[in-house]
């Protein structure tokens, strides 16, 4: 896990080293154990290393070999490169580094690009060959690691951050009005390629950059989720699906336990992380360290779930600590929190998850999390009611969507409006070839996108601050093509993620399954009060806000006046969304 950085020319000009060295420096939390810098005539690639595989200096990056003519930076995990290690040797190839590193370099002049497919793991990486002067760009299936780019005159630069982009200078800063579009309607979300800036792009999960020499680029998609399913998974027992899916499990959280430092869980107490920690134990890791995080209680709803971390660390024996975060400190920390967010993310948890991943820091350098299951599995409240939907984008949108066109008129000033760009988006995904159960379109649609670009972007983000690792075995790419076989009735039974419930009752204490879905409240971000509110309302009213024309007065206004009236489908706060927007803009482009 680090932070990758790099410029490439089209044009004979050189590349900037002072921008390659703003770019590393920028992301330095994302790898605090070293860095380095390549400059070429027209390539330039800059790398900050957090060690996990191979803690000797061989591992350093950037990372050339000159026998083969191929350089890498790479960003992630590759927790099968024992194995393709093996086969490498076996044809031959020589090593001088045990880490993933070097086994990309190798695989990608024994199978070429297609060498992708071999991957099982995370990743984001630039691989250059010295002769031919082509560049690939790759991201792995899920989105796990982040990959911005930005076309710039007469060439291309590319990071693991957005703001180590904007450091490098000289970039469109101005507002994306699709990027813009989403963010308003899509709860903050913003599908690649667009980011909320139209100088910055994002490259799609699952994707690969073919870059020429001349300038010239080629996007491939080496992977997609498919739904399909023959009539032996129709007719597959629930009982059989708890197997196959036990086993799938299984291999992905030992997969993700590969590391040269020992790797602990954060365990929130409910389902899906509490299986991890199971799953971690059983397969006999010692010491395991597990944290929790907890906020005060608000308006009746439990702020944590305590009591529930605590049964199953005490079951399996794990160092377990929690973290209880006091408001008053919380508040303190967001602008810090919103400093780290590549992207504007309005989920409630943000904030505790940043100081969550301060604390582990202090004693574990790589988690595995729970993300990703709810999307995976049909654990949303919205998935019961797509079943059997005659009008899918419809019924989807209801239960989804932040804004319908209608009320975005009313939101933004006329030059930012334009076509109901969010409501096409999703209805080109739920009706894309490869899923035809409503229930599996709005999977697909989430696992692919939703995911990608909230829960496993804000994990990514937050920890990677303290330059923390965090592994997410849900998003094991096997285990997720496995849960799209799983007919959707399996999934939305026992209220739904029916058959990972099952699963989990035969590792973890029962009563940590059978209750109530737990919900973290951040009473200052839901119902925006006190000083969250002063800081949205100076914000919103600064002159840099006015100067930039995004928001319609009368709408600003209507939600001051009435914070806690105006909440999203997904329980949001409107007015949070909005003033999240301008104080990130305000924290990046100052």
């Amino acid at each position: 896990m680090c932070g990758l950085a790099g410029e490439i020319r089209f044009d004979g000009r050189a590349v900037d080293p002072g921008a390659i060295a703003r770019m590393n420096e920028r992301q330095s939390a994302r790898g605090p154990d070293g860095q380095g810098l390549l400059v070429f005539d027209r390539l330039g690639v800059g790398h900050r290393r957090l060690k996990i595989m191979d803690l000797s200096d061989a591992a350093q990056q950037p990372m050339v070999d000159p026998m083969l003519g191929l350089g890498v930076v790479f960003n992630g995990a590759i927790y099968n490169h024992h194995e393709l290690r093996e086969d490498l040797v076996a044809r031959g190839y020589k090593f001088h580094s045990s880490g993933d590193t070097e086994v990309l370099i190798k695989a990608y002049h024994a199978w070429g690009p297609g060498f992708v497919r071999r991957l099982q793991g995370m990743f984001a990486f630039a691989i250059w060959e010295r002769d031919s002067g082509k560049v690939l760009l790759g991201r792995d299936r899920l989105g796990i690691k982040p990959l911005y780019l930005a076309p710039v005159p007469g060439g291309l630069r590319f990071a693991s951050t957005l703001p180590a982009l904007l450091a490098s200078g000289d970039l469109d800063s101005g507002i994306d009005a699709i990027g813009l579009h989403h963010y308003l309607s899509l709860h903050a979300i913003v599908p690649p390629p667009h980011t909320l800036l139209r100088g910055v792009r994002k490259l799609a999960p699952g994707t690969l950059l073919h870059v020429e020499p001349d300038g010239q680029q080629r996007e491939e998609r080496y992977w997609s989720l498919s739904f399909d399913r023959d009539d032996t998974d129709e007719q597959r027992s629930f009982e059989d699906w708890q197997e196959l899916l036990l086993d799938s499990l299984r291999t992905a959280v030992k997969r993700r336990l590969v590391a040269d430092v020992p790797v602990g869980a954060l365990l929130s107490g409910g389902v899906d992380s509490s299986l991890i920690v199971g799953l971690m134990a059983e397969q006999g890791v010692r010491d395991l360290r597990t944290y929790n995080v907890g906020f005060e209680d608000v308006g009746g709803e439990i702020g944590n779930e305590f009591q529930y971390a605590d049964i199953v660390a005490s079951h399996f024996g794990t160092a377990h600590e929690r973290l209880f975060v006091p408001e008053a400190e919380l508040l303190d920390r967001l602008p810090a929190a919103i400093e780290a967010m590549s992207e504007p993310m309005v989920s409630h948890d943000c904030i505790g998850f940043y100081l969550l991943s301060e604390a582990v820091a202090r004693h574990s350098k790589v988690v595995q999390s729970g993300q990703g299951a709810d999307e995976v599995f049909g654990g949303y409240h919205w998935y019961p009611k797509l079943a059997g939907s005659q009008r899918v984008v419809d019924d989807y949108a209801t239960a989804f969507l932040d804004r319908d066109q209608t009320e975005m008129r009313g939101v933004l000033q006329d030059p930012w409006l334009g076509e109901d760009h969010t409501r096409a988006f999703i209805s080109e995904r739920l009706h894309a070839p490869g899923a035809r159960d409503p229930v599996d379109q709005a999977l697909r649609l989430d696992t692919t996108v939703m995911l990608v670009d909230d829960p496993v972007k804000r994990v990514d983000n937050m920890t990677m601050a303290f330059g923390l690792e965090a592994r997410v075995p849900f998003l094991d790419h096997e285990l997720v093509e496995l849960a799209a076989r799983i007919p959707a009735r399996h999934k939305l039974a026992d209220g739904g993620k029916g058959v990972l419930k099952a699963v989990a009752r035969r590792i973890v204490p029962r009563e940590v399954i059978d209750r109530p879905k737990g919900y973290f409240p951040v009473p200052a971000l839901k119902h925006l009060q006190g000083r969250v509110l002063e800081m949205v309302k100076d914000a919103l009213h600064s002159r840099a806000a006015r100067e930039r024309g995004l928001f319609r007065e009368g709408y600003v206004k209507t939600l001051l006046a009435a914070p806690g009236e105006h909440i999203t489908p997904l329980r949001g706060s409107k007015l949070w969304q909005l003033g999240l927007l301008e104080l990130w803009l305000q924290t990046h482009l100052r």
